[in-house]
């Protein structure tokens, strides 16, 4: 669980959402502009996406363990990238290679923890190894913080630490064999559960397209539009990143409030966090509060998100917590390029405001049951 969360903290928090970031300097250093710079995170989403559709038909055919293999490959191979990249062209490449890594990191770890730990407690440690997200952003933000300059070796230690993550991983985990037919969902059985799959998908397109404000172009809101200095913004940033941790209570959550209000409710402070980050962007206290209410919630989200697919298809979580995680980037793919083509015509605090009202949108979607405690999770 440990190594795992610590994959996750790599694949997520640092080659994911390091760019984000890191937007501040790489767009001094490669004259990057708001446009640009979400294009490029669009990339990335996008090619995470790509990779956990490959993930799914990998896991089904040749099993979870070289799913986690690709993942770390495609880390490695893109980090090293940014980390000598010399144009915007390389380092968008350097991006988008490594934003792929996570797409295959969390099938992968999902199969690993559902075939490792027993049953009572598979939620629980899902919800663990996820916020492992939380734990990349802080250690990414206290380089910021202390060396904004050497975003550099950031991206190297990120090459290793992937390594030696996967590969505790791969030797704690009890990996089951593939199952082509079971793993597709293509039995009869499981091809009627496509349509129940459509309310999660739609609510994670919409969480996506209004998180990718706040991942990408978060920090240099701060910077730009409230005028805060680097170090302060970065401190708010490791801040969001060490309520993220949080995400790992979002198991619990589910069991005490029922899938459909932890829903609701990770969605809502999510797009309020989200608003109030560009409303009170000139305010240190405020904005630290902003962040760290979004980095809790978000992380919440995605694993309730695991949940809900779990609760769908308890036989296929690896596959189905793919499907929406990949809906979920789908929107931020869409998401970044549109805040940063709204932030030149609205303004900065405009596009996040409709960020905004796009992540809420999310919570009129709920699971269809799963309201209360102890009910059924769907």
């Amino acid at each position: 669980m440990a190594a795992g969360a610590g994959l996750i903290a790599v694949t997520y928090g640092v080659v994911r959402f390091g760019f984000g970031l890191q937007l501040t300097q790489l767009s001094a250093e490669f004259s990057l502009t708001p446009t640009l710079s979400g294009l490029i995170a669009s990339g990335s989403f996008a090619a995470y996406c790509v990779s956990a559709l490959t993930a799914r038909r990998v896991t089904a055919h040749r099993g979870a363990r070289t799913v986690l293999w690709l993942a770390t490959a495609s880390a490695v191979a893109g980090a090293l990238l940014v980390s000598v990249a010399w144009t915007a062209a390389a380092l968008a490449a350097g991006v988008l290679i490594a934003g792929s890594a996570a797409g295959a990191a969390s099938p992968a770890l999902v199969v690993a923890v559902s075939a490792t730990a027993p049953p009572r407690a598979a939620d629980r440690r899902q919800a663990v190894v996820n916020a492992g997200t939380g734990a990349g952003v802080v250690a990414a933000g206290l380089v910021a913080l202390f060396a904004p300059s050497a975003w550099r070796p950031v991206w190297i230690a990120a090459a290793v630490a992937a390594v030696v993550t996967a590969a505790v991983v791969d030797r704690r985990t009890d990996w089951p064999r593939p199952d082509g037919a079971a793993s597709t969902g293509t039995t009869a059985e499981e091809g009627g559960t496509w349509r129940a799959l459509l309310r999660p998908v739609l609510a994670a397109t919409l969480a996506g397209l209004g998180s990718a404000a706040v991942w990408t172009f978060g920090r240099d809101l701060l910077t730009t539009v409230g005028g805060l200095p680097e170090r302060t913004t970065a401190v708010l940033w490791v801040l969001l990143g060490a309520t993220a941790v949080l995400g790992a209570l979002s198991g619990d959550a589910v069991r005490v409030l029922g899938l459909r209000r932890t829903w609701v409710l990770t969605v809502a402070l999510s797009a309020a966090s989200t608003c109030g980050l560009a409303a009170v962007a000139a305010d240190p206290v405020a904005a630290g509060v902003a962040a760290a209410v979004f980095g809790g919630s978000y992380t919440a989200l995605s694993g309730t998100l695991i949940a809900w697919a779990g609760a769908l298809r308890p036989h296929l979580a690896g596959a189905t917590t793919a499907t929406l995680f990949i809906a979920l980037t789908a929107g931020q793919a869409v998401g970044s390029p549109l805040t940063g083509s709204l932030t030149g015509t609205l303004g900065a605090p405009g596009a996040f405001t409709v960020s905004a009202a796009l992540l809420a949108s999310a919570a009129v979607v709920l699971p269809r049951t799963g309201g209360g405690r102890g009910a059924p999770r769907r």
